[in-house]
């Protein structure tokens, strides 16, 4: 009987130990989602660390509201439709040159016309008509083309008539790429001379991208470059701008994107769903907050801020470069949710949302009963036999 009971006594001192070590590694080695709201406090400038720490008012809100910048430079938009007839470089010609004489500077042997067969236009624009010198075929019509041939000739010879016929060559064209049904190099045609035209001569949009409202159009003209939304496209008639010869047109889907971290429902990184993103809006995209983990009080994003947005934030006029910044909305808050609504969240932000003590509690009491669970019945047990 004796030795039962050593061996009872020992078993609960067993348990004590359990408990005592468990405890202790409770205290500082619970499985966790991330830093908790003081340690990423701790973490800030005014404490030796390397981020600003600003909570989110109405005022804050406001000053670092942005949009991605969007739309045409006036070099777009004051462009006027190009002739689908147009002379390019590249392009091969033939012309026929009628004289009214019997020996002319072209036609010899009594022939009625001079026709020279291939003449091509030079990388710069140009071509060489004899006794008419070098004249400047690119951006000219075959009809206009003619005219100045036309002219140049009359002070040599009497009446000359002229044609000319584009032999080869597409004339002024465009590429279209991207999340469109056909890409490839279309001509600029009659029906197809602005930008509207030309996106429905290639198909359209993808259906697997039919989100309208996150596709971007972006056109890019020698070293000019302008985007737009395809939906404000359709909006706006003074958007639907003139193609010009050389135009690369680029369709594709709005490539922003945010990381959502910590006591969220869903931890991965999120394309944005809407031109513009609220911080409400980013926590409904993955489901909200867990009810059994978030913290409401330590919702946090993370961000390189722009200089002049954080000296404006800050109020510090001395900052130099990009500065480490970590916003925090308190959802218990009564303007908690409407601040949360007014804040934007930009492109490679991360929506961290921390752990509420009472959660790592439930860990540590979780993780306490569970090692004690099966000694307890071990020794429930032994005193029963």
């Amino acid at each position: 009987m004796t030795f039962g009971k050593t061996a009872v006594l020992s078993r609960l001192a067993r348990v004590a130990l359990i408990l005592v070590t468990t405890g202790a590694l409770a205290a500082c080695g619970l499985p966790r989602s991330g830093p908790v709201k003081n340690e990423l406090f701790d973490a800030s400038v005014s404490e030796a660390g390397n981020a600003f720490i600003v909570p989110v008012t109405d005022v804050v809100a406001q000053q670092t509201f942005s949009r991605p910048a969007t739309g045409f430079s006036s070099s777009f938009l004051s462009a006027g439709t190009v002739s689908p007839d147009a002379i390019r470089p590249g392009d091969i010609l033939g012309l026929t040159i009628w004289e009214n004489v019997v020996e002319g500077l072209l036609a010899r042997g009594g022939a009625a016309a001079s026709v020279i067969e291939q003449v091509q236009v030079d990388s710069a624009g140009f071509i060489f008509v004899p006794y008419a010198g070098r004249i400047m075929a690119a951006g000219n019509t075959p009809e206009a083309l003619r005219g100045i041939i036309t002219r140049q000739l009359e002070t040599q010879t009497p009446d000359p008539q002229v044609s000319v016929r584009r032999i080869a060559g597409d004339g002024a064209t465009v590429t279209v790429v991207g999340n469109v049904n056909g890409q490839g190099v279309y001509t600029i045609e009659r029906p197809t001379r602005t930008l509207s035209s030309m996106i429905a001569r290639a198909g359209g949009v993808n259906a697997e991208f039919a989100e309208y409202d996150m596709i971007l159009v972006r056109v890019i003209r020698g070293g000019e470059i302008g985007t737009i939304w395809l939906t404000d496209l359709y909006r706006d008639p003074s958007l639907d701008i003139a193609l010009r010869g050389g135009d690369k047109i680029i369709i594709e889907q709005d490539p922003r994107s945010f990381i959502a971290l910590g006591a969220t429902r869903g931890q991965t990184r999120v394309n944005f769903d809407a031109q513009d993103l609220t911080a409400l809006e980013a926590l409904a995209q993955v489901g909200g907050l867990d009810p059994n983990l978030a913290d409401p009080t330590g919702v946090f994003i993370l961000r390189d801020e722009s200089e002049d947005v954080a000296r404006t934030v800050l109020g510090r006029p001395d900052l130099q470069g990009p500065q480490r910044v970590v916003y925090v909305l308190d959802l218990t808050q009564p303007n908690g949710f409407f601040t949360a609504e007014d804040f934007m969240i930009k492109d490679s932000d991360t929506v961290y949302v921390t752990e509420a003590p009472i959660a790592r509690w439930n860990k540590t009491v979780s993780l306490l009963f569970g090692a004690v669970i099966q000694p307890a019945a071990n020794i429930e047990t032994l005193t029963a036999n």
